[in-house]
């Protein structure tokens, strides 16, 4: 056995003190709709919901190994990391001091706080992660305290491999294919180190933050220039160092990347059919499922569930979301005659599963057509070309601005 799975074992058996290992359970609802053995190793079911407590239990227990006297640590986060140092420097007795931005929701600095329980100081600076990320990195330089980084170290890179380790004891053997969802890395090269070649690997990464993807194709971390923050969990704009050295030789092809419109059905269908709550950064593994159908088919799969740090005053979004991606709920600007009866015209046009969710009517004086902003679902996705049909007959006038990511965050 290689000295990184010796200490991974190592540091899940310390683990023990902590929290018991989390489940490796059957999913019967996805082993048959993909016609495989499908097995969710449950992440989301940590004592902080995410598999981010054991990189931090294990950075912090080897940094007192070493320095005892060692009493104050940092990190930056505004999530699941944070959670997971607070959780752990109440464990060992330490204090620690967590930057988060302005903009955090209330929710999560309540959350960090209360697995703290006195240990943690939260400072709330800047307006985005990069700016407390830098407000850490400085503070810790001159208070001599250590930083603790979510993916891109050693010592937290090992600790995630602890994942891998009880899977392969609660499987009884190595899985066929594991499905590992990446943000900056740190999960996926512990666990593709301690399984080695052992098993066949999928990655699976925002649409919106392909971070993983980008070094690939460039041999190296790059910065993103953009990243979609809506898969809070795993949006970042660079890949670790460390963690890519240990990722370089993935075959580009076994990396997907997940559209954050469809997460949010994966995300609505585990919590309605399963009861499984999960962040969309936790559903990433299972949303991949439909793209790998041939390649799983008859196949023992692991899909890591990473997180449930979910705050439910989102849902609204996410089954906006999840509506769009399915094609049952659209919406329009349409050119409206400025005429009495016009708007009845219109609204006979709609067929009996249609249903008007959203409508803004912008009268203007002088004009002979006025724009309507109008919402609609439907029951069945294929209810759309029937109306759109019956709309082009009567010569009405409307654009599609669903999938316009401008006008949609201007207008809806």
């Amino acid at each position: 056995m290689s000295d990184f799975a010796e200490h991974a074992r190592q540091a899940c058996a310390e683990m023990r003190a902590l929290f018991p290992e989390t489940p490796l359970l059957r999913n019967d609802h996805l082993s048959q709709r993909y016609g495989a053995e499908i097995w969710l190793k449950r992440e989301d079911l940590s004592p902080v919901r995410s598999y981010k407590i054991r990189g931090a239990f294990n950075a912090m227990r080897k940094v007192l190994a070493r320095d005892p006297g060692q009493g104050q640590f940092v990190c930056a986060s505004a999530g699941n990391h944070a959670q997971g140092v607070a959780y752990a420097c109440r464990h060992f007795g330490v204090k620690g001091t967590i930057f988060m931005p302005v903009t955090t929701p209330q929710q999560k600095i309540d959350k960090t706080r209360t697995f703290g329980a006195g240990a943690v100081e939260i400072r709330l600076t800047g307006d985005y992660f990069d700016q407390s990320l830098a407000s850490a990195q400085a503070w810790c330089a001159e208070q001599g305290a250590w930083f603790l980084s979510p993916f891109d170290d050693a010592d937290v890179i090992e600790g995630q491999a602890s994942v891998a380790v009880e899977m392969l004891e609660q499987l009884g053997r190595a899985p066929d294919v594991v499905i590992l969802p990446v943000g900056g890395g740190g999960l996926a090269s512990g666990v593709t180190a301690y399984l080695g070649d052992r098993c066949d690997y999928r990655f699976v990464e925002p649409e919106g933050g392909a971070s993983l993807t980008a070094a690939l194709a460039a041999g190296a971390p790059v910065t993103l220039p953009q990243v979609n923050s809506f898969v809070d969990g795993a949006a970042v704009a660079r890949l670790g160092d460390r963690t890519f050295a240990m990722l370089a030789a993935v075959d580009p092809a076994h990396v997907l990347r997940a559209p954050e419109d469809r997460i949010c059905t994966t995300m609505l269908e585990m919590l309605n059919i399963e009861g499984i709550v999960l962040e969309p950064a936790g559903a990433l593994a299972i949303d991949a499922l439909g793209d790998l159908r041939e390649v799983i088919r008859g196949k023992t799969v692991v899909c890591v569930t990473s997180g449930g740090n979910f705050d439910f005053e989102r849902l609204p979004e996410v089954k906006e979301r999840a509506m769009r991606f399915s094609g049952v709920k659209k919406y329009f600007l349409l050119r409206l005659p400025q005429r009495p009866g016009a708007l009845r015209d219109f609204l006979e046009m709609l067929g009996p599963e249609d249903d008007i969710a959203r409508f803004e009517y912008l009268k203007k004086s002088a004009r002979n057509f006025g724009t309507v902003l109008i919402g609609i679902e439907t029951r069945d996705a294929a209810n759309f070309p029937l109306l759109l049909a019956r709309l082009d007959a009567k010569g009405f006038a409307y654009r599609d601005i669903t999938r316009d990511e401008t006008l949609s965050e201007f207008l809806i």
